[in-house]
């Protein structure tokens, strides 16, 4: 494990480095500045940690992944996307989704890793349209979001909320059936029950960083 300087250019050490103690964990410290992010994100790392903790990098091992073709798709979530009073909206308000995430509970754990620096740094990226952040919108209603990093072919998703049943599900399967030609491999990070019903499956890190490498590059990707 690598303890990283507060600079404008980190240079992140190989996501492939062993820590016996929290596998995974690969650097501490460094800062969350848009720059700084892309180059973590291309070297297959990403930051989470709580408010109360420095910055930690991860890269696990198996790692969770999507194939767009791969998104199970079910009836109601098609019924949700037919509704004339239902709009998917690209990095339309990207704070609001991101902030929203953040309010998001989650089962067994206390607290949220998207802080405010979290939230204004993916913001700033989503005016670059380097992050996406999808919002489920009913009429003038924010009611479900995702948003992630789009590098390349690569899609790293980060978080999702939901406010209405499907909606999370709906984002995710609009994000693999209308990008599909631009999106050829979503990073899910880690291992949920939730993303394993929609199609997604652990691969090797090797695997993984061999794709992105290639993905961010625009190379086609090969098959786990």
């Amino acid at each position: 494990m690598q303890f990283l300087e507060d600079t404008p250019h980190i240079n992140f050490p190989s996501p492939e480095m062993v820590q016996e103690q929290y596998p995974g964990l690969i650097a501490i410290g460094g800062n969350l500045q848009p720059q700084n992010l892309v180059r973590a994100y291309k070297k297959g790392l990403f930051p989470w940690f709580s408010a109360e903790e420095p910055i930690m990098w991860w890269s696990l091992d198996p790692r969770m992944v999507l194939n767009p073709g791969d998104v199970r798709i079910q009836k109601d979530v098609k019924r949700l996307l037919r509704k004339p009073n239902i709009t998917v909206r690209l990095n339309h308000n990207p704070e609001a989704v991101i902030s929203a995430c953040a309010k998001q509970p989650r089962p067994g754990q206390d607290g949220t890793w998207i802080t405010p620096a979290i939230v204004q740094s993916y913001t700033q990226l989503a005016k670059s349209n380097i992050a996406w952040c999808l919002g489920l919108w009913k009429e003038d209603q924010l009611v479900s979001g995702l948003y992630g990093v789009k590098l390349g072919k690569m899609f790293f998703g980060e978080s999702m909320f939901s406010r209405i049943p499907n909606g999370s599900k709906a984002l995710l399967v609009w994000l693999c059936t209308h990008w599909n030609r631009e999106i050829a491999l979503i990073d899910c990070q880690q291992e949920t029950d939730h993303l394993k019903f929609m199609g997604a499956k652990s691969v090797d890190r090797t695997w993984f960083l061999q794709q992105v490498a290639q993905l961010t590059a625009n190379k086609k990707p090969a098959q786990p």
